[in-house]
């Protein structure tokens, strides 16, 4: 028993100060850590409280979702239209052969009428639509049926010439036309009736079918010269 004590007693020793030792430089070290790492870098203080306030708190992301539209049926366009009164009489409007003079007068030239600038639209659109006729023949009764016919008689002329002033929804014969509108001379439109003939004055020009020249019955025609009103009637429409 006494044999050992001593043996252990010097193993103590060595484990203590070997245990010193290893205090030490751990509190060496540790002295170290407080301003640099391993590499002699130095070290940010680190907190998560610190870390909290530094980094903001992530939003959650909002995602816009656009739920599809249906897209409104486009309109179709209207197709340009050249002329088509003068094959089918049909429209309402020139969209070509326009011709126009300055003024309040309209002029004729090679037989065809030139629309006064000064005047209202729908007179010049009537002045354009009976350029359309000028080579139709004389047709009694013609322009009654419809407005589209292929020949026009006195008062079918005078109704296509109204129809497309837009001052007359169906055909008249010269007995209506008699008591059309308002009595007397017009501004821009006169109406000369009487049983069996009817014509009219539109912005200075004479529409008739009857060439006063050469006599007869010819067809719808502008003419510049007048005619003798003595037995007509004079009318024209309310306002023009």
């Amino acid at each position: 028993m006494s044999a050992v004590t001593p043996r252990f007693s010097r193993r103590l020793a060595v484990l203590f100060f070997a245990g010193s030792v290893a205090v030490e430089m751990a509190n060496a070290q540790d002295g170290r850590t407080d301003t640099r790492g391993s590499f002699g870098v130095p070290l940010q203080p680190f907190s998560l409280r610190e870390t909290a306030d530094v980094w903001p708190r992530a939003e959650p992301i909002c995602v816009a979702y656009y739920a599809p539209r249906s897209q409104p049926a486009l309109a179709p366009r209207a197709e340009s239209v050249e002329d088509d009164l003068e094959r089918t009489n049909t429209f309402p409007e020139i969209n070509s052969n326009r011709p126009m003079v300055a003024g309040d007068r309209a002029i004729l030239r090679n037989a065809i009428a030139y629309a006064p600038s000064h005047a209202p639209d729908n007179i010049k659109n009537a002045i354009w639509a009976v350029n359309t006729l000028r080579r139709k023949p004389y047709v009694w009764g013609g322009g009654h049926a419809s407005f589209n016919d292929y020949g026009y008689d006195c008062s079918g002329a005078v109704s296509f010439a109204l129809h497309y002033a837009g001052l007359l929804d169906a055909p008249l014969p010269s007995s209506d036309l008699r008591h059309y509108g308002r009595r007397g001379r017009g501004r821009w439109i006169t109406i000369y009736s009487r049983n069996g003939h009817t014509f009219a004055i539109i912005a200075g020009l004479r529409l008739d079918t009857t060439d006063l020249r050469d006599g007869g019955d010819v067809g719808p025609r502008w003419y510049a010269d007048g005619r003798d009103t003595r037995g007509f009637n004079a009318c024209h429409p309310v306002g023009w």
